[in-house]
């Protein structure tokens, strides 16, 4: 194995699945399905964000996603994208569920506009109601360890706090937060939105993130293929980094030479 890389044993895994790749993608705002599989295909995910209210799954007269990212190489994961309410949400993942057998699902319910924040009085009825149903949910959530505490206690599969608000390419906001959340999660967590740029990607990674979840942030890219592959390193680099421990932070200089031994 090329020093350089991450270890192949370093994996994580979510409801009994095990992955290698810690970079997972959307399927949306792609100028074509083309153009969406190549992006993937170059991010190295193995796992895609569908959202199933936008997406055509189902209508073979239609061009179908399947049909350019197979379901067989990749793991679906059903979301709730443009659902305002508990009910829409569980609604869509139901007949998710019936259309492809998919299980493993995310589960987001935003609040109005502008800001589309989570909703979490409703996320949370949203998910009471789906693990009763038998899914196992990830959930975009607030970067609030309270609020992400009662979600693994209600039964969360993952924990997805944003990172900035959703679409919005900020960046993480809050690393403060995020690592706070990281320091009492018992599930995987996840950041998931307003990633703008590798840097972006990185960042959350070096603070322990077991994952990154983006759309817009390749979708959008001038070239998106070129940047999945950017997003791809940047999470690998961020692991490694994260692995191998950064140096202290100092609020004074020090010297990379030593002291003693200096030639007079």
């Amino acid at each position: 194995m090329d020093q350089g890389m991450v270890p192949e044993t370093d994996g994580w895994s979510v409801a009994g699945r095990n992955f290698r790749s810690r970079l997972i993608v959307g399927t949306g705002k792609y100028k074509s399905l083309e153009e969406t599989a190549a992006a993937i295909a170059a991010s190295g995910a193995e796992i895609v964000t569908v959202a199933v209210r936008r997406v055509n799954l189902s209508d073979p007269k239609a061009p179908m996603l399947q049909d350019f990212v197979s379901p067989s190489a990749y793991t679906y994961l059903p979301n709730t994208a443009g659902c305002h309410t508990a009910e829409e949400a569980v609604r869509t993942l139901r007949l998710a569920r019936e259309a492809g057998g998919w299980n493993l699902v995310k589960l987001e319910v935003l609040g109005p506009p502008p800001t589309l924040y989570p909703d979490m009085v409703a996320t949370c009825e949203a998910l009471s109601a789906l693990v009763k149903d038998g899914f196992e949910v990830m959930v975009y959530c607030n970067d609030d360890p309270i609020a992400a505490r009662r979600l693994e206690d209600m039964g969360a599969v993952a924990i997805m706090p944003l990172g900035a608000p959703i679409g919005s390419g900020l960046g993480l906001r809050n690393p403060t937060m995020i690592a706070m959340l990281l320091e009492q999660r018992r599930v995987p967590l996840l950041v998931d939105a307003g990633v703008g740029t590798a840097s972006d990607a990185a960042v959350a990674m070096e603070l322990g993130c077991d994952a990154v979840l983006m759309n817009s942030a390749i979708a959008l890219a001038r070239d998106p293929i070129r940047m999945a592959r950017a997003m791809r390193a940047a999470v690998e680099a961020g692991r490694l980094a994260y692995l191998a421990g950064r140096m202290p932070r100092r609020f004074a200089a020090d010297p990379s030479s030593p002291l003693t031994g200096l030639i007079a």
